[in-house]
């Protein structure tokens, strides 16, 4: 895939990952989140590190598992290779923070790495579809 078009599913891509991590966030989780997180949670969200995530990881996300199923004409493999790729992510951030917060609990650790497994797959197969436009 050329930079340009690499460019274009990445213009196209980080929306649809924004749209649907905020919806998980803020209105479908929304409630869980707090109920288990309580006082670790701050009153107000840090922009500037969220959309560095964001943009980090759709990033990767495109080189690491959407990039090598276009290659190989498999939508099976970028969902596969996104839900992997997503586990690991969350993975990353949720074992971290068991090993090292005194308070957080398994139950987000689990939820967060069945969600970041199903978002990393699902982003994936759609960016997989929307690289068809950006050829």
């Amino acid at each position: 895939m050329s930079l340009p078009a690499f460019l274009k599913l990445y213009a196209l891509t980080l929306p649809v990952f924004l749209a649907i991590d905020l919806v998980w966030l803020g209105i479908v989780a929304r409630g869980f989140y707090r109920s288990q997180l309580g006082d670790l949670l701050r009153p107000d969200v840090r922009w500037g590190a969220a959309l560095l995530f964001y943009a980090v990881y759709v990033a990767a996300l495109l080189v690491l598992a959407v990039v090598p199923a276009v290659e190989r004409q498999s939508l099976t493999r970028a969902a596969l290779l996104g839900g992997l790729f997503g586990f690991a992510a969350y993975a990353a951030y949720d074992l971290t923070n068991l090993a090292t917060l005194r308070g957080f609990p398994t139950l987000v650790a689990a939820i967060d790495l069945a969600w970041g497994s199903v978002l990393g797959a699902g982003v994936a197969a759609i960016a997989y579809h929307l690289a068809r436009l950006v050829r």
